[in-house]
């Protein structure tokens, strides 16, 4: 599509904003949508261009970006503004990190807020908190098998508190790093379990299918990750008689990334850890994030087409916060992210 094109279907898209959108202040947010909506474009065409609700998904896409810009702090896009205009602030040497586990190092929110100052006198400004995403007891992989995308889990603390520490963070003008698990959800998400009541918008939302044969084409070029603790790469559901491709663990459902839901509900919860305050998302695992029978399903190109759009998007809606992604592969792939 030219650019002349993708500025005429920017602005129809822009008149088709709910009115709630549209008469909030949003000068900011159209000129960096204005500026970027080309590649966003191409990008959101390129994976799901053939989908007869282009359209429609591309208007919700637009919408998200909106709503969650408006949701913004002015103390938060005050901060965006600064970022812009030194849009490399994020490489700069004078960051030195710190990964931890909350409840190791402090117990919860409450007590790493009260070791900040002994972290600065380490020389530490930049703090990446290993995650603390709600999950299962018992069936959290460390942390990864999230049940709820939009809270912690309780022993971590509250959201609330979260919020503090990433505004005691910037007063000390320190960075704060949160993991937000794209890949999967547990099987104890509410997609999951409306999947499991027979929903089929919600069964959509992940691989899943009525016998072995598409599984078994898959797993035919599939490797396994946990061969000894989780062999295969799809498990069978007993609530739904049905098999679901769960590649890590049993109770991960593998999000399917070809329905554009997915990715637009996916870019909801980036953007609300980044209006909770979060300077840094890092992506986790994202080499898995596209699926393709034939292939290792691992570091596909949509993959990495589906994190420049996720760049592409922050940068509209939230641009203060860096996107930080996980390259879990090997050291001569490294260079592709």
């Amino acid at each position: 599509m030219y650019e002349q094109q993708s500025h005429y279907l920017l602005n129809s898209i822009l008149d088709q904003l709910k009115p709630e959108i549209r008469k909030r202040d949003l000068r900011h947010f159209y000129t960096r949508l204005g500026a970027n909506f080309y590649a966003i474009h191409g990008l959101f065409s390129r994976l799901y261009g053939q989908r007869e609700d282009f359209q429609q998904q591309l208007l919700k896409l637009v919408s998200v970006m909106a709503t969650q810009y408006i949701a913004r702090s002015p103390t938060l896009k005050l901060l965006d503004i600064t970022r812009e205009e030194d849009h490399h602030w994020f490489l700069r040497q004078e960051w030195v990190g710190m990964a931890l586990y909350l409840d190791g190092f402090a117990d919860n929110l409450t007590g790493l807020a009260g070791r900040l100052p002994y972290l600065q006198e380490l020389g530490i400004n930049m703090l990446h908190v290993m995650p603390i995403l709600e999950c299962p007891p018992g069936a959290s992989d460390g942390g990864y098998a999230v049940s709820n995308f939009r809270n912690i889990n309780a022993r971590a603390g509250s959201l609330e508190e979260l919020e503090d520490l990433g505004a005691e963070l910037r007063r000390r003008n320190m960075l704060l790093t949160l993991d937000v698990v794209v890949n999967h959800t547990s099987d104890r998400h509410e997609w999951a379990q409306r999947a499991r009541a027979g929903e089929q918008a919600y069964r959509d939302y992940y691989y899943i299918f009525d016998n072995r044969d598409i599984p078994d084409l898959f797993e035919e070029t599939m490797p396994e990750i946990f061969p000894e603790t989780a062999p295969g790469n799809f498990t069978f559901d007993e609530q739904m008689n049905k098999w679901v491709m769960t590649v890590f663990h049993q109770y991960q459902w593998d999000l399917n990334y070809t329905n554009p839901k997915v990715f637009v509900e996916m870019l909801a919860n980036v953007f609300y850890y980044a209006n909770l305050g979060v300077d840094v998302v890092r992506i986790d695992a994202p080499a898995f994030i596209w699926k393709q029978m034939g292939t290792s399903c691992q570091n596909l190109p949509e993959a990495h087409q589906l994190l420049q759009l996720i760049k592409m998007c922050v940068e509209v809606a939230t641009p203060g916060m860096a996107i930080l992604g996980e390259a879990i592969v090997a050291p001569a792939q490294i260079m592709e992210y």
